[in-house]
């Protein structure tokens, strides 16, 4: 699954790369440590508008009490998203979720007590990941939509063997108008390109 990312451009750096403006009195600045758990405001394009804004990571629908139900909601499973009453009404609400790329861990073993850490990013500018998104008491929030892990990412993420639908430049404008989202789930995919990161303690918790 995704559960963290990096996103280090800035708001004009993002504006320059899309070809599009940023939304009125949004403040874009780099995170080099996205945790989803955290349920930060990161920048996303929507569907509803051509226009560069923020999202909160964690999707609420309608029938969400309160926010920490957003730790149910940061990913959404492509083969089951139209099943699943937190998405199905969403799936038309496309979005596009910007980032450098994601982090995964490979267990060493069982108790993922020993596991190596490596970021997961693509040759382009940036890694744009596919999401569906709503409109929270007008807080607007996503889930990234996730697929079966290709070659690179079995052998990476090793126990549930997912990644995050990443999505090719050309098929942007697809996603976000609708296209059907089994199109988008592997064998679709980018090609991708895996970093070893070596930490001084390599046994953290991923919360």
């Amino acid at each position: 699954m995704c559960f963290h990312y990096r996103q280090t451009k800035n708001g004009l750096q993002l504006e320059k790369q899309f070809q599009l403006p940023l939304k009125k009195g949004v403040n874009i600045q780099p995170i080099t440590y996205v945790n989803g758990f955290a349920h930060p405001e990161v920048p996303i394009i929507t569907n509803q508008e051509s226009l560069i804004t923020t999202g909160q990571w964690g999707l609420l629908p309608d029938f969400a009490t309160n926010i920490s139900f957003a730790k149910n909601t940061l990913n959404a499973r492509a083969e089951t998203i139209s099943e699943k009453p937190s998405f199905a009404p969403y799936i038309h609400q496309r979005c596009l979720v910007l980032s450098d790329g994601f982090y995964e861990w490979q267990w060493h073993n069982v108790s993922g007590i020993k596991k190596q850490k490596y970021f997961i990013t693509t040759a382009q500018q940036s890694m744009v990941m596919a999401g569906i998104w709503s409109c929270w008491k007008d807080q607007i929030t996503f889930s990234i939509v996730t697929t079966q892990a290709n070659d690179l990412m079995s052998e990476i993420h090793n126990t549930k063997k997912r990644m995050p639908v990443v999505l090719k430049p050309t098929d942007f404008n697809d996603w976000l108008q609708g296209a059907p989202i089994h199109n988008f789930q592997f064998p679709y995919e980018v090609p991708l390109i895996a970093e070893k990161i070596v930490e001084e303690n390599q046994n953290f918790s991923l919360f």
